[in-house]
C-alpha cells in the first residue's frame, strides 16, 4: 500500500497558545463520560486499519490508549493476543470496567496518562492505538513526550495508529464564504457555526490560521468546553519523522489511503487518521 514521505519542516505558529489539562477535568465530567461509554461504532479509518491489520492481530499486544468508555475495545479485545486500555480519566477507566464486567473479552484497564508510560518496559506493543483525537487535547510540547513514548514502549517494526484534528478542515470551517449554499438551511447551520467558532475564538484571524502549522481552538467538542489541537497534515508529518518510519494516512470519513502530497495538502476533512511504524 502506497506510503506518505515525509517533507521538510513547516514551522509552527510563534505565539500559538497550548492545550492545558483543563481538558482532563472535562474527561471526568458523568454527562461526558456517560456519552463514551454507550458509543460503540468504529470509525470508517479505524475499519480500514483493522482490516489492514486484520491477520497479524491475533499475534499482537495492544495497547488502547484514551480507551475512553470502551468504544475500541469491544473490536480489538477478542482479536488481539493480549490487550491494555488505558486513560488518564479515573472516571473513564471505572465505566470501561463496569462495561467489560462480564463480557468474554480479556481486557485488562488502567489510569495512565501517555505522556508517562514509564510503567510499560520498553518494545512492551505490537500496536498501539490513540482514537477519536485523544492525542489533541495535550499541549504541543506534550504531544512530542506522547510520541516518544510510544516509540519507547512499541516494538520496533510495530504499529501505531492515532486520529487528529485537520487545520485545513478547521480553516475551512472558518471561512464564511465557504459556507455558502443554494440550501439555505444548511447555510443558515453552517453560517451559525462560523459565528460560534469566531466567538469562542475572538484572538484568532483567519490570517493566523493560514501562516499557522498548527493552532489549539476551542471548537464544538462537548459544547466548546475543550481546548483543541488543530495540525496541518504535512506538519504532522514532520512531528513523526523522529520516532517513525513511513506512515500512512487516512480520510476520517471515507477510510480512503491519501497517497499524494498533493491530496494532503489539499485535504480539509476535519480529522485525518495515521498509521505508522514504529522505528
Amino acid at each position: 500500500m502506497p506510503v506518505m514521505e515525509l517533507s521538510p519542516r513547516i514551522h509552527p505558529l510563534g505565539n500559538v497558545c497550548m492545550a492545558d489539562d483543563r481538558n482532563q477535568n472535562a474527561y471526568a465530567a458523568s454527562r461526558i463520560v456517560q456519552h463514551y461509554a454507550q458509543l460503540g461504532m468504529l470509525q470508517p479509518a479505524e475499519k480500514t486499519v483493522l482490516d489492514r491489520l486484520h491477520d497479524r492481530l491475533p499475534g499482537m499486544k495492544m495497547l488502547d490508549i484514551g480507551v475512553g468508555g470502551g468504544r475500541t475495545t469491544k473490536h480489538f479485545a477478542a482479536i488481539v493476543a493480549d490487550y491494555i486500555g488505558i486513560d488518564y480519566s479515573a472516571a473513564m477507566i471505572a465505566a470501561c470496567q463496569k462495561r467489560f464486567a462480564d463480557s468474554a473479552q480479556t481486557a485488562l484497564f488502567e489510569v495512565c496518562d501517555a505522556r508517562d508510560l514509564s510503567r510499560f518496559q520498553d518494545d512492551s506493543f505490537d500496536f498501539i492505538l490513540f482514537s477519536f483525537n485523544g492525542i489533541d487535547y495535550v499541549s504541543h510540547v506534550d504531544r512530542l513526550k506522547v510520541f516518544a513514548e510510544i516509540n519507547r514502549v512499541g516494538k520496533p517494526g510495530g504499529y501505531f495508529c492515532f486520529s487528529s484534528h485537520n487545520l485545513q478542515g478547521f480553516e475551512q470551517a472558518f471561512a464564511v464564504r465557504k459556507q455558502l449554499s443554494i440550501n439555505p438551511f444548511k447555510m443558515y447551520v453552517n453560517l451559525v457555526m462560523v459565528a460560534l467558532l469566531r466567538s469562542f475564538n475572538r484572538s484568532i484571524t483567519s490570517k493566523q490560521l493560514a501562516a499557522a502549522a498548527h493552532i489549539v481552538v476551542k471548537d464544538e467538542s462537548h459544547h466548546f468546553r475543550l481546548r483543541t489541537y488543530y495540525v496541518r497534515p504535512q506538519e504532522q508529518l514532520n512531528q513523526l519523522k523522529a520516532n517513525f518510519g513511513t506512515v500512512e494516512v487516512y480520510g476520517w470519513q471515507s477510510g480512503l489511503n491519501i497517497t499524494g502530497e498533493r491530496e494532503l495538502i489539499a485535504n480539509v476533512d476535519l480529522w485525518l487518521y495515521y498509521l505508522c511504524v514504529i522505528a
